[in-house]
């Protein structure tokens, strides 16, 4: 008993504008998002006060799932839009999760200049199924790759926040093996189109290795001499096993009556004018 009302005793004491303060200090260090548990450890208020204190804040914090006690710090800049720029919480949230995670596919590329048309969607790499976030105006579309940690990537050059992204090599592969996923195998050729020129021998059978999905390879390589990077084709080419599986290149489409086959790729083209 003495010693509940000795936490009750203390629990009081703590500042009314405590949870304000300890936003407004995060954010002069430049962070964009905290795990209740940080505001809790830094100012002695329970669970439970802590999580009314930052709703009683208003538009200045949001949590981007109800599920979850992390919080975004929304800047009176960015009050328009509902949350900060994902890139600029993403590391910490996924650091929180515990989980592996890497900005991937036309989001990706985007960071490499290869932006054909204006993105709706943050796309994320992760290694087990995520509902997609929805907070303020920003949406966030998860990817699962099981073998992520395989996946080659790098921090994004000069970012607000630490950020992994994967290599342009490993972005390439990404976007055919996720076609179906991102509009269709003729959104993914227009955004491969515009990496051609990142696109190294070296670094691409870092990744063919990594990934190790002939189909994948196939299709990339097919993909690639077509669209005018013989010399990095050869390299996908020698990488595959001499004998191949006749296979298509839209996995999930009909095979049309007047369909090219590729034998060096043993592929059959089955998208029409969409990949052309």
């Amino acid at each position: 008993m003495a010693n509940n009302i000795l936490k009750h005793t203390q629990a009081k004491k703590v500042p009314s504008k405590a949870a304000q303060a300890f936003v407004d200090t995060k954010t002069a260090a430049g962070r964009a998002a905290f795990p209740l548990s940080e505001l809790v450890n830094d100012t002695g208020l329970s669970i439970t006060a802590a999580r009314h204190r930052l709703l009683r804040l208003g538009g200045r914090v949001v949590r981007p799932t109800r599920k979850h006690q992390f919080f975004l710090i929304v800047a009176p800049e960015h009050r328009a839009v509902g949350a900060p720029p994902v890139t600029w919480w993403l590391e910490d949230y996924f650091q929180w999760l515990g989980r592996p995670y890497y900005l991937a596919l036309q989001s990706a590329a985007s960071t490499y200049g290869s932006t054909p048309q204006a993105l709706q969607v943050t796309q994320v790499m992760t290694d087990e199924p995520r509902r997609e976030i929805v907070v303020g105006r920003l949406r966030i579309q998860f990817f699962v790759k099981r073998s992520i940690d395989r996946t080659p990537t790098q921090p994004l050059a000069n970012a607000y926040a630490p950020l992994r992204v994967s290599t342009p090599e490993a972005t390439a592969f990404d976007l055919i093996r996720y076609a179906s996923r991102i509009g269709g195998i003729g959104r993914a050729v227009e955004t491969l189109v515009r990496l051609l020129p990142l696109l190294r021998g070296p670094e691409m059978k870092r990744v063919l290795d990594a990934e190790n999905e002939t189909s994948t390879a196939q299709r990339l390589g097919y993909l690639v001499e077509r669209k005018g990077n013989p010399k990095l084709a050869e390299v996908i080419h020698h990488w595959l096993p001499s004998r191949l599986p006749l296979i298509p290149l839209v996995p999930t489409k009909v095979k049309p009556r007047n369909a090219v086959v590729s034998e060096k790729w043993r592929l059959l083209n089955n998208a029409g004018e969409s990949e052309r």
